[in-house]
């Protein structure tokens, strides 16, 4: 008896094998490329996608995103990886019909083709649509965060680079009265610095009290509340249970298969004010007006949930069952939530210069507050006489809208003003369901696809990076739901 042995590599033989044989028919790769070959890429605005007449032939960017795409589907996003995996990966010798472009235009293809990227995506969930894999009933919005390239350490705000300022004016300090008392010595002792080594060092000192001080002074000038040197764009957020610098990546899921329908990188630090945003590109997407949307408490915003009602969307965010007032015909002026009570909450209105507490009462500006950056609304008459007691404090409860003391103005207007009461009340049925759709897809792309880290710096490259990603992901979906051959079939 002998061992299985392979074929001897020295043989020779008379009819070389076809590149079309490396794959078989069901071989998801063939899905990539009968989508890919089917885009018409100058609309879609890729650079090179229209030859010119003179100057270096390019490679045809179809290609390059053909590669991309299946790095992502198979955990391979680095440039150098995937310039690797085009001489040694049968699949990608087929896919590339044996091309073999370098690392450098692998990865300026993803840098300066973020907006195309993200077209691509649209066109395959528009695909979906007509194959009846959304079903448009019901979309989970949710946000996740993902580390971008850059270290903490290279990201400050306000008190960081004040505590850091008052450790190098105490270090400058030290080290003045050490050199001053260098100079009064006749011999140096043993293991002191010399007055040159602590020149050195003040110089060093100085230089980053300037550098610091530059800081301060571009965040104050800029009105931004963090910097970040590597990655601008990025900011200091709480993600995965610590603090880190990321980006927060909104996602919305259609429920029937759990396909990712829109998604937009942020670098806001919470989920507040995104549902409103979400929902609508949700229902372009989508092509439906009537949409039941549902989300966690993060989004618990009195101006996204009646600028969603308004639209025809119903939306459901956890935990949200008060009382509001609003004026009739008028729920599209929503400013933004006041002051939350038991029963009900505070509007207030842009438009108008009001807020309306849970009871209908118009509260007036009365002054601003530079302690808090807010102004304050208040009706004392109206709050004695109310018997909702929703405040113990005899004179009314103040209420205060977040703006700058330059939005802040006295002026106010209520005439002609119809208030109605609407009931906000999420149905329990619907927040069940919200974790089943929506952390799947964030659960498979950080892990099963090793895409819980950014590889590009800059918000908009950030964006056509995750565009593969969830472009990735929705096939992989669509493969798993309809098989190759049909999803090819479809397609051509």
């Amino acid at each position: 008896m002998k061992f299985i042995c392979g074929e001897d590599r020295n043989q020779m033989l008379l009819m070389p094998e076809r590149v079309e044989d490396y794959v078989a028919d069901d071989n998801p790769v063939r899905v990539i490329d009968t989508f890919i070959n089917g885009l018409n890429l100058i609309p879609l605005g890729f650079s090179n996608a229209e030859l010119k007449d003179t100057g270096r032939p390019p490679y045809n960017p179809r290609e390059i995103l053909k590669l991309y795409v299946y790095g992502y589907i198979n955990r391979i996003r680095s440039s150098r990886r995937l310039e690797k995996e085009t001489t040694r990966n049968l699949e990608v010798l087929w896919l590339l019909c044996k091309l073999s472009p370098d690392h450098k235009t692998i990865s300026d293809f993803r840098r300066d083709n973020s907006k195309a990227l993200k077209n691509v995506f649209r066109c395959f969930v528009k695909l979906c649509v007509e194959l009846g894999l959304y079903g448009k009933e019901l979309a989970a919005i949710d946000g996740s965060k993902f580390k971008a390239v850059n270290s903490k350490e290279c990201n400050f705000n306000e008190k960081k680079l004040s505590d850091r300022l008052a450790r190098i004016e105490a270090k400058i300090q030290e080290y003045l009265k050490e050199l001053e008392a260098n100079d009064h010595a006749e011999d140096k002792a043993g293991g002191e610095k010399s007055a040159q080594e602590i020149t050195a060092i003040l110089n060093d000192l100085m230089a980053r009290k300037e550098q610091y001080q530059g800081y301060v002074q571009e965040l104050a000038q800029s009105g931004q509340t963090q910097k970040s040197l590597t990655d601008p764009d990025s900011r200091l957020m709480k993600g995965n249970g610590k603090m880190d610098v990321c980006y927060n990546v909104q996602s919305a899921v259609d429920s029937k298969n759990k396909m990712i329908v829109e998604f937009e990188v942020t670098n806001q630090g919470n989920d507040l004010n995104q549902a409103q945003p979400m929902a609508a590109k949700v229902q372009e997407m989508l092509e439906t007006k009537e949409l039941a949307v549902t989300a966690d408490g993060g989004y618990d915003s009195v101006q996204d949930i009646v600028a969603c009602m308004d639209s025809g969307v119903s939306i459901h965010v956890a935990g949200t069952d008060f009382d509001i007032c609003v004026p009739a015909g008028e729920e599209e002026k929503v400013g933004g939530t006041v002051t939350t009570h038991k029963n009900g909450r505070c509007v207030y209105f842009s438009e108008r210069n009001i807020v309306l507490c849970p009871m209908g009462q118009v509260l007036h500006p009365g002054f601003y507050s530079k302690s808090r950056k807010s102004g304050v609304y208040s009706n004392h008459e109206a709050c004695q006489r109310c018997t909702c007691k929703c405040t113990k404090e005899s004179r009314g409860k103040r209420h205060d809208v977040s703006m700058t003391e330059d939005r802040f103005i006295k002026e106010y207007d209520e005439k002609n003003l119809k208030v109605k009461q609407v009931r906000i009340k999420a149905d329990k049925s619907i927040i069940r369901q919200r974790k089943s759709i929506v952390e799947h897809p964030f659960g498979t792309i950080k892990r099963g696809m090793d895409a819980g880290y950014c590889l590009t710096k800059g918000i908009h490259s950030v964006a056509g990076e995750f565009s593969l990603a969830f472009l990735a992901y929705n096939i992989k979906r669509a493969i798993n739901i309809l098989g190759c051959a049909k999803l090819i079939e479809k397609m051509a």
